[in-house]
C-alpha cells in the first residue's frame, strides 16, 4: 500500500535531526559568491533532481543499466562543457562476465578548465554510479525521484556521490556567473564504475600520469561523510580492508535430510562454526596475532581524537542499531578451527579482495586551506577523523601520481549512503557548494604565498 503524502511526511520527519544555523555572509568576492549560491539554490537542487533520475546502477550487470550509466556520463560531460572545460571521454574497453556476457566498461571523463602557470591546479575526483535501489526494499519514496522533506533531499546517489560532484560544479559555475576569474586551474576525473570496483581506472591513471596529471598540484575527493549531523570533518586516513571467501563442500549434489541427516557432517554446521570462530561477542577479531600488525595510536593522534565532536547516542540513533561493538593469518585460523571439528567435508579459503590503508599528509597546503574554508563557511574547526570505509582511488593517486590527496566530505553521518532512504540535506548541499568556492580561494592564497617565499619551488610543466 502506498503511503499518503501526509503520512509520508510524518514518517520522514522522524528521520530528521538538528541542523546548524547557516553561516553569516563574508564581505567582498566570497560574500557575493555565497549570495549567488543562496539565491540560485533551487536551480542547483533541480540539477541534482535530474541527475538522481538516472538509474546509474553499476552493480547489476545488465544492458539496460549500462545504457543508463552512459546517459549519466553524457549528462556530466555536457555539464562540464557548459562550464567551458575541455572534455575527453576516454574509452575503457569491455568486461566479460562469468555467464559469458560481454558488457562495455563505462568511459572515464577527463576534463580541464584553465591552464595558468601562475595558479595552482586542483583535480577533483567523483563518481556518477550508484548502488541498486528499489522502493519495495524499504524506501519511503521512489529512489530515483529526488524528494524533499523537511530540508532533506531523498534519492539514490544524492550523497554518494552525485550531490558532492554537483556541489563542486556549482562552485565553479558561480564564479563564472559573477564573471570572476577562477582562483585555480581545475581538472576533473569522473568515473561510472566506482561501486563495481573502479574497473580499468588504475590503468588509466598510470597511463595519464605524465600527461593529464602532470600539472596537478592537489587532488580532492568528496566521497565520505562527517561523523556528526552538524559538525564538518576532514578525513585524514582510511583503514583498508580484506575480503575472504570460505567454502565447505560435502559432495556435488544434495542429500535427503531425512535419510542422511545425523549420519554425516552437515556443511552448513561447519560453515557456521568457522564464521563464529572469527570474532567474539564483543566484536574482537579472534585470529591470533592479528592485532600485532595494528600501528599503536600516537600521542598526537590521541589529542586529535579528544577534540572530535562525537555524540555516541546521536551516532547510534543515526544508524538505527541498538548498540555498537568496540575493541574489535585468517586462513590458518580457519584451518585450525576446521581441524578441531573432525569433519569429513572439504574446506577452502581464498582472499577475494585486499585494499591497503591510506593516510593523508595533513601538513600539505590543501589541508590548512580546507580548514580555513570550513571555518569561513561553518564557523567551526573540522573534526579530523579516520574513516572506516575504503576508497581505493585515494591510494592509487597518492602512490602513482605522488600528489597530495584531500578527503573533503559534505554529507552528514545520517545520510544513509548505500542504504534505503539515502539523502543529502539541502543545507549540506548548498553550504558544501560554498565550501568548495571558499576552498578555491584559500588554495590560491596559500599557493601564491609559496611562490612569493620560493619562486623556484613550483615550476611544473603546463600542458
Amino acid at each position: 500500500m502506498r503511503s499518503s503524502p501526509a503520512r509520508l511526511t510524518g514518517v520522514l520527519l522522524l528521520l530528521s535531526g538538528g541542523m546548524s544555523a547557516p553561516s553569516s555572509r563574508p564581505a567582498g568576492l566570497l560574500g557575493r559568491v555565497f549570495q549567488y549560491i543562496d539565491l540560485h539554490q533551487d536551480e542547483f537542487v533541480q540539477t541534482l533532481r535530474e541527475w538522481v533520475a538516472v538509474e546509474s546502477d553499476s552493480i547489476q550487470p545488465v544492458p539496460r543499466l549500462r545504457e543508463e550509466l552512459f546517459t549519466m556520463m553524457s549528462l556530466a560531460a555536457e555539464e562540464l562543457r557548459r562550464l567551458g572545460a575541455n572534455v575527453d571521454v576516454v574509452d575503457s574497453g569491455s568486461q566479460k562476465l562469468p555467464d559469458g556476457q560481454t558488457l562495455p566498461i563505462l568511459p572515464v571523463i577527463l576534463a580541464e578548465l584553465g591552464n595558468d602557470p601562475k595558479k595552482a591546479t586542483v583535480c577533483f575526483y567523483g563518481h556518477l554510479d550508484v548502488q541498486p535501489a528499489r522502493q519495495e526494499d524499504g524506501w519511503l519514496t521512489d529512489p530515483y525521484t529526488l524528494t524533499e522533506v523537511d530540508g532533506k533531499l531523498y534519492g539514490r546517489g544524492a550523497t554518494d556521490n552525485k550531490g558532492p560532484v554537483l556541489a563542486w560544479i556549482n562552485a565553479v559555475s558561480t564564479f563564472q556567473a559573477l564573471e570572476e576569474d577562477l582562483p585555480v586551474n581545475l581538472k576533473f576525473i569522473m568515473e561510472g564504475m566506482e561501486e563495481a570496483g573502479s574497473l580499468a581506472l588504475e590503468e588509466l591513471v598510470r597511463r595519464e600520469k605524465n600527461r593529464f596529471f602532470s600539472s596537478v598540484d592537489y587532488i580532492v575527493i568528496s566521497d565520505n561523510l562527517w561523523i556528526s549531523r552538524r559538525k564538518p570533518a576532514l578525513i585524514c586516513g582510511m583503514r583498508g580492508n580484506s575480503y575472504f571467501t570460505v567454502e565447505v563442500k560435502c559432495r556435488d549434489q544434495g542429500f535427503h535430510s531425512g535419510t542422511f541427516g545425523g549420519i554425516l557432517n552437515e556443511p552448513m554446521a561447519d560453515l557456521i562454526a568457522l564464521l563464529g570462530g572469527l570474532v567474539d561477542a564483543s566484536g574482537r577479531i579472534l585470529v591470533p596475532a592479528i592485532y600485532d600488525h595494528v600501528a599503536p595510536l600516537t600521542e598526537e593522534e590521541k589529542k586529535g581524537y579528544e577534540a572530535i565532536d562525537l555524540d555516541l547516542e546521536e551516532y547510534r540513533n543515526s544508524s538505527q542499531v541498538k548498540r555498537f561493538l568496540f575493541d574489535t593469518k585468517v586462513e590458518q585460523h580457519l584451518e585450525y578451527i576446521f581441524s578441531k571439528r573432525n569433519s569429513s567435508n572439504q574446506m577452502s579459503v581464498s582472499m577475494a579482495l585486499g585494499l591497503l590503508p591510506w593516510t593523508a599528509n595533513i601538513t600539505d597546503n590543501q589541508y590548512p586551506a580546507a580548514k580555513k574554508a570550513i571555518k569561513t563557511v561553518f564557523g567551526t574547526e573540522p573534526d579530523m577523523i579516520q574513516d572506516g570505509s575504503t576508497i581505493p582511488i585515494a591510494r592509487i593517486f597518492q602512490d602513482i601520481i605522488q600528489k597530495s590527496v584531500l578527503m573533503l566530505p559534505l554529507g552528514a553521518v545520517d545520510d544513509g549512503e548505500h542504504a534505503q532512504n539515502e539523502k543529502i540535506n539541502r543545507w549540506n548541499y548548498i553550504e558544501g557548494s560554498k565550501l568548495f568556492a571558499a576552498f578555491f580561494l584559500e588554495v590560491a592564497q596559500l599557493h601564491s604565498d609559496d611562490l612569493l617565499t620560493d619562486p623556484l619551488s613550483h615550476t611544473p610543466e603546463r600542458e
